[in-house]
């Protein structure tokens, strides 16, 4: 704000340079002044000025304060600790600026709650936003009109509501932790696409994603543009594009850029006014309040061209630094102006094309972040699209013109696929590992999924059948053998009465459908068939172990290690020692988890991205098959054992069976948020013996390769225990040479120690291969060599006190008890959430909580989001 006194005659009289100062000082220091304009404007250019019909309601407040600055992690507490609240530090308000007269006014403030996500009515009289009131720390939806009257809330209760947006006919849709559901790699909690009445009654989910769904807008065709973070058994930061959707839920599609793995988040889009453009965000997985680049985006070349966005180059005239990190909460003026947040500052950016100058319109005094811009004008409605779903139903169908056609099909001969393998993703009511996830899995899926059946494709390659509605449905072809030749890797969700198609498999979403009427066409909708005998979730040691118990141990035992391969159920420090050495030893291939490029392939996935080529996973590649033919060593199973085995590969490979097994049942690893904290055997009374003994006898050859001892982190080799994003697999892993079951049949005591005793050690054999030499690569089999004798004998003292520290990490383990444990019970947090939930009564007493079966509680918590009834009612 500028002031002079100015002369008829332009200058400046000195009888008032005295007056100027006065008024200056006056003005700076006046509560009452300052508490009407709440911040400070710089002089708009007059064409800026002249572009701005009306005035700007936007919100200042605190930043989340996930210390991993997730851009999606700033609502809700942390799952292990529900004192550990991620929203930003209390005090904030909702403000008016006027660009015209540069004056702010506060709408409401509370020092003691926060405001966020105005959003403005279509008639303008009226702000709708998300408000976590002073002494609560959930945020839900609340209307104020322009004038600061008629304060109204509209949600209610400990969950928040966040980032709503008015409808055409008048509802509201907005993203809510009400879907009861966790990040799959990380702490928080989850938000989904809701809408409600204009009132805040009648709510109803409309989509059943297992992770988070943010910043829903209304497209120039009544659609709803929103990002979708999903990760199907394949990389987990790679996939959080745009998605379109229709306000009943139905019609879901990729809007852009789901085909592109990126680390970016393109969030934060809203239509271009008087254009066919859209403007978003691209920020980064690890960027707070999702702040990022400007990006204009016309997907008149379909979702799939990376070269429709262009990013906004800006020249600012600004001091260097001042501005904050990144663009937050656009809002497109115009197809030449954009308000925007930025940092502390509220800005106004010029556009010309992929150029634009920026300027400040309004800085915060405070020095408090700046958000969610929004002009208050009336604006014209966009079309109201008539709701298909028909809540008297509990289903949905899809059809499938051509399971031939898609963008990666070479190496698949028409005809070949017989059957779908319909399953589905599960959300997670827990998580406490941070980015990993264990022990669900090795560096592998990070979800349970549930087996619902097949359904038949016909010879022309069509499909149509009936699926339960309100699920992550995903689907995976079946050949003439069975076996799992290609998976979907995303997932689809069919409302109630709802008929979704697609073309085939991955197809380009702009090539026109075949217009031959189809076999599948010709009929009534297929039911999904359950498989006989197969579970439909899988738990390995309940479901697998068995099987090789019965036809595979007897030749790869502790005892008897043929190959090098241990496939008995013994328990180690996370893991069986079957299920970790069917990892070793390469003989699963799922594709599933992260994608390291720097490891060259380390992490046994490949690119673990979607639209594999045919043949290249699940149970169509994995060697195990191979083993259980008949052609290894005449190894004979039932037909039935088989189908058990080629499912749990198509399920990607888990471990547990229940999500109860988070935060439970091991020695050491990860825990919780990338931070190993509990049940570590560092300062144990058994370990410094174990330590020396093992650093003295073993270290000149497997210094920084092999723990010594068992919940050693000095590992030089890159990731060793990071059981999170990738799967790291060495022969000298904790995982293989600790048997916490039978410590003395642990390979760190049997591998050097005298055959004559009992071990495996030979001297005569001479000296070994360097184990320096080692290949780290998953897809390089290291060379069989002989240890050299380094115990002559179990009474060697070095060897008792390295067993001492195995049995003692046994003791441990059975009193904290893994998932397939007599004993188990589930962690005080998963009990926690259960009740909040609903699955468990709401008197049930946490400190004293009884015998509870963790398997029947998973799955009441699974049907809590299922149609319940011909009579579906909203929540």
């Amino acid at each position: 704000m500028k002031t002079s006194i100015i002369t008829s005659s332009g200058g400046i009289r000195r009888s008032s340079l005295l007056t100027l100062l006065v008024f200056l000082v006056s003005f700076f220091s006046s509560a009452d002044v300052f508490a009407k304009t709440k911040g400070m404007s710089t002089s708009l250019d007059s064409g800026i000025r002249a572009q701005i019909k009306g005035e700007i309601v936007f919100s200042e407040r605190h930043p989340g304060r996930d210390y991993q600055n997730h851009y999606y992690a700033n609502i809700g507490y942390s799952c292990g600790n529900e004192n550990d609240w991620f929203h930003g530090a209390d005090g904030g308000r909702l403000a008016i600026y006027n660009p015209q007269t540069g004056k702010t006014r506060t709408l409401i403030k509370d020092d003691k709650g926060a405001f966020r996500d105005p959003r403005v009515s279509y008639d303008a009289k009226k702000v709708l936003f998300s408000y976590r009131k002073g002494g609560t720390h959930h945020y839900n939806l609340y209307e104020i009109n322009v004038d600061g009257s008629g304060l109204t809330q509209l949600t209610s209760g400990d969950w928040d509501d966040v980032e709503p947006c008015y409808l055409p006919d008048g509802d509201i849709i907005f993203c809510s932790t009400r879907c009861k559901r966790y990040v799959l790699c990380w702490q928080s909690s989850v938000t989904v696409l809701f809408r409600c009445k204009a009132d805040g009654s009648e709510m109803r989910q409309l989509s059943s994603g297992a992770n988070m769904e943010n910043t829903p807008a209304v497209l120039p065709d009544g659609r709803i543009i929103y990002t979708r973070w999903e990760y199907v058994d394949r990389a987990t930061t790679r996939f959080h594009q745009l998605w379109a959707i229709k306000p009943d839920g139905t019609g879901a599609a990729t809007y852009f850029g789901n085909m592109h793995p990126t680390n970016q988040v393109y969030i934060d889009a809203r239509p271009i006014p008087g254009t066919q453009d859209v403007l978003y965000v691209n920020s980064d997985h690890c960027s707070n309040e999702h702040a990022g680049d400007l990006v204009v985006l016309n997907v008149g070349n379909g979702p799939d061209d990376l070269s429709q966005a262009k990013k906004l180059l800006l020249k600012s005239p600004a001091p260097k630094g001042r501005w904050g990190h990144g663009f937050c909460d656009p809002y497109p003026v115009s197809s030449s102006l954009i308000l925007a947040a930025k940092g502390n500052d509220l800005v106004a950016i010029q556009r010309d094309g992929d150029r634009g100058v920026m300027t400040s319109v309004y800085t915060s005094p405070s020095k408090i972040a700046v958000h969610d811009p929004q002009l208050i004008i009336p604006r014209k409605r966009e079309p109201v699209l008539p709701s298909t779903v028909d809540h008297s139903k509990t289903t949905g169908t899809l059809f499938l013109t051509d399971v031939n056609i898609g963008r990666n099909m070479k190496g698949l001969k028409r005809g070949a696929i017989k059957k779908l393998l319909v399953m589905e993703q599960l959300p997670k009511p827990v998580n406490f590992h941070g980015g990993g996830s264990t022990p669900l899995a090795h560096g592998g899926k990070w979800t349970l999924n549930k087996i619902l059946g097949t359904v038949p494709v016909e010879k022309d390659g069509s499909a149509f059948f009936e699926v339960p509605a309100s699920r992550s449905i995903y689907l995976g072809l079946l050949d003439e053998n069975d076996q799992n030749v290609k998976q979907m890797r995303s997932f689809i969700t069919v409302m109630p009465g709802e008929n979704a198609s697609c073309i085939g498999c991955h197809e380009d979403r702009l090539m026109t459908p075949p217009t031959r009427v189809t076999l599948a066409a010709r009929r009534l909708p297929s039911q999904v068939k359950p498989i006989k005998g197969v579970p439909q979730i899988y738990d390995f040691p309940r479901d697998i172990q068995p099987i090789l118990d019965d036809h595979c141990v007897s030749c790869h035992k502790a005892d008897k290690r043929d190959g090098g391969v241990n496939l008995t159920g013994d328990h180690g420090p996370t893991y069986s020692m079957s299920y970790y050495n069917l990892m070793l030893h390469q003989q699963i291939k799922d594709g599933a988890g992260m994608h390291w490029p720097d490891l060259k392939g380390g992490d046994g996935r490949g690119e673990p991205l979607g639209n594999d080529a045919p043949y290249s996973a699940f149970s169509s590649a994995a060697p195990l098959m191979k083993k259980i033919n008949g052609s290894h060593y005449k190894v004979q199973l039932s037909e039935h054992e088989k189908l058990v085995i080629r499912r749990w590969l198509d399920s990607a490979t888990p471990y547990a069976g229940t999500y109860a097994a988070y935060g439970t049942g091991q020695i050491g690893g990860w825990w919780r948020a990338n931070e190993p904290l509990r049940e570590m055997s560092d300062d144990w009374p058994s370990t410094p013996k174990a330590k020396d003994a093992m650093t003295r006898r073993c270290a000149s050859c497997h210094q920084g390769n092999m723990p010594m001892f068992i919940t050693d982190r000095k590992i030089k080799l890159r990731y060793y225990d990071f059981e999170g994003f990738q799967r790291p697999t060495f022969r000298t892993s904790r995982h293989n040479i600790f048997n916490l079951t039978n410590p003395d049949q642990s390979l760190a005591l049997m591998t050097p120690l005298s055959k004559k005793a009992g071990g495996y050690a030979d001297s005569a054999s001479g000296k070994p291969s360097d184990p320096k030499t080692f290949p780290i690569d998953f897809a390089t089999r290291p060379e069989e060599f002989a240890h050299p004798v380094v115990f002559k004998s179990n009474n060697d003292p070095d060897y008792q006190a390295i067993l001492a520290h195995i049995e003692a990490a046994k003791s441990r383990l059975n009193e904290i008890k893994r998932f397939d444990m007599p004993g188990f019970q589930p962690r005080y947090e998963y009990l926690r959430e259960m009740k909040r939930y609903g699955v468990l009564d709401s008197n049930f007493d946490l400190k004293n909580p009884g015998k509870v079966d963790a398997y029947q509680l998973d799955h009441i918590y699974f049907d809590l989001f299922y149609p319940k009834s011909l009579n579906a009612k909203p929540h």
